[in-house]
């Protein structure tokens, strides 16, 4: 890991796609870390935040304190209403946990069709996915172009950062970061899919625990091709 190259990318991205570039913040360390670095190598740059309706308080709170130290404005966006009515009433407030199937679809209407609408005037967008994080992001690349919404560039600047690296950054840099983790959380979503990670387990198995690791993906990160920059 290098900060200085990591930096160099992400001058690259907004140079390359400014103002039509955002950052996606779940306000894990990464997000928060990357957040941070833009602050220091760009004016004005987008960041957007999907809210579930079942995101922890913990999260709202980490949210509105990192918003105020670093001066950012984060655009919030809602799955629509009609949609979380019709799947509660039909299937329950807990059917996402009866099989994958219905995992995905509160997942796609809680997540995807919001980011999908959080996209949708993009050429670009940042992540804060790492290839440590689970066997689903083991062949995550630094720039990616992005399939699942349109082709558009998907750039994942901390892809070879290694936790302690990321702790580190925050640390060094005085940033706020999300309670959770301190009860041993490791990667924080909706409330009632987000556990604590016991000692020995990989860092997402507090993710949607009951399903096996290979499924661990709630629709937002797929279907991407490397795409190779001069940016280094």
């Amino acid at each position: 890991m290098q900060i200085k190259d990591t930096q160099n990318l992400l001058q690259w991205a907004i140079k390359e796609f400014q103002p039509e570039i955002a950052l996606a913040c779940s306000f894990s360390i990464e997000d928060i870390t990357i957040a941070h670095m833009l602050t220091k190598n760009a004016e004005n740059t987008r960041v957007f935040a999907l809210d579930t309706g079942r995101l922890n308080e913990e999260t709202y709170q980490c949210a509105n304190i990192l918003q105020h130290k670093l001066g950012i404005r984060i655009d919030w966006y809602f799955p629509r209403n009609e949609l979380v009515e019709q799947m509660e009433n039909d299937k329950g407030v807990f059917a996402f946990r009866e099989s994958i199937k219905a995992r995905h679809v509160c997942c796609r209407i809680r997540k995807v069709e919001p980011l999908s609408r959080a996209l949708s005037n993009l050429k670009a967008w940042i992540t804060g996915l790492r290839r440590e994080q689970s066997v689903t992001r083991n062949k995550l690349e630094q720039v990616e172009k992005d399939g699942l919404h349109g082709g558009i560039i998907k750039i994942n600047p901390l892809a070879d950062w290694k936790t302690e690296d990321v702790w580190a950054y925050i640390k060094q840099n005085n940033l706020p970061y999300n309670r959770l983790y301190d009860l041993g959380y490791k990667s924080i979503g909706c409330a009632p899919c987000t556990r604590e990670v016991k000692p020995g387990e990989e860092e997402r198995a507090g993710r949607w625990w009951w399903e096996d690791h290979e499924h661990k993906e709630c629709g937002l990160h797929v279907g991407n091709h490397v795409v190779q920059t001069n940016s280094r």
